[in-house]
């Protein structure tokens, strides 16, 4: 269960901090995304020339 607000910081849950620390990144990176589309991509383009 997520502490109100309100709450100081020595009352907090150390679960609920630690959470909140490892949100602060994105689940996927952008250069990630961009390398499997370029993958794919050039894996549909020898596709079609062996085909």
């Amino acid at each position: 269960m997520a502490d109100p607000i309100d709450t100081d910081p020595g009352e907090r849950d150390p679960r609920e901090a630690s959470l909140a620390r490892r949100s602060g990144t994105p689940a996927l990176s952008p250069w990630l995304v961009l390398v499997g589309i370029g993958v794919l991509a050039a894996g549909a383009f020898v596709l079609s020339a062996l085909l």
